[in-house]
């Protein structure tokens, strides 16, 4: 074997052991942003569960008004059945645009309840209904948390994605669009906790 026999295929070596940490690189960034979105899940998953329960509180007090209840119900089961849907579709594709629009149908629906409670101070002085507004104004903390954390993976990805070389060879490797955003409508309302007072 003579020199340049030998540097082709040190170069060759290289080269492939480039491309197989492109492969890698892809692959590790894709399970970050996937396992940033399980906790966005959970969380979610956390809030929807405590719903109901606020909703049953709130039913004794507010026999009157029935209609704002079950839009927060429905609201709510909306929401769980697109995660449900993106969890089983798995993160980063465009349904993310759909959790958005639920999460925001959401919020107005808890708004809407929020208004109506003021009406009434009983349920305000309740303590379980003081106990589910702290759990949920903690669970609104840990969904920000939790979705900045989401975005910054999936930005990550995407970066590392569109840039050169990856770019030539991310389509190849399984790879062929970027990760979606969890951007929600109400961006500058979402930054701050809901308010339930009661």
């Amino acid at each position: 074997m003579d020199v340049s026999s030998i540097v082709f295929w040190l170069v060759l070596l290289g080269l492939i052991g480039y491309v197989i940490a492109i492969y890698n690189r892809l692959v590790t960034l894709k399970n970050r942003y996937q396992n940033a979105f399980s906790q966005i899940e959970v969380q979610l998953k956390r809030r929807y569960d405590l719903i109901p329960n606020l909703v049953e509180v709130a039913k004794g007090y507010m026999a009157h008004e029935r209609e704002t209840l079950d839009a927060v119900i429905s609201a709510r089961n909306n929401a769980a059945a697109v995660l449900k849907a993106i969890s089983e579709a798995g993160a980063g594709g465009a349904e993310m645009g759909q959790l958005a629009v639920a999460e925001s149908s959401l919020g107005k629906a808890l708004g809407a309840l929020n208004v109506t409670m003021e009406a009434y101070p009983d349920l305000k002085a309740s303590e379980n209904m003081q106990q589910l507004s702290e759990e949920i104004t903690t669970t609104e903390n840990r969904v920000a948390f939790s979705r900045q954390g989401y975005n910054d993976a999936v930005t990550a990805y995407n970066i590392y994605r569109q840039s050169f070389p990856p770019v030539l060879f991310a389509a190849k490797f399984g790879h062929p669009t970027d990760a979606a955003l969890l951007e929600f409508e109400d961006s500058a309302e979402i930054q701050a906790a809901p308010k339930v007072s009661f």
